[in-house]
């Protein structure tokens, strides 16, 4: 029985660093974003807006 569980933590805690790599890589996906010509990517709005030249 001890045998059983110490194996069985032992398991866990190899896989739980593979896991959490695994699961960081798929949450944080972002779509490449091209705006057109004369307007850049606006975060806050999450839009493409034109391009102010100072």
């Amino acid at each position: 029985m001890k045998t059983w569980k110490t194996l069985s933590i032992a398991a866990i805690l190899a896989a739980a660093p593979s896991l959490a790599l695994a699961y960081e890589c798929n949450s944080a996906k972002q779509a490449a974003m091209s705006c057109a010509t004369g307007t850049v990517w606006d975060a806050a709005s999450r839009s493409c807006v034109t391009a102010i030249n100072s």
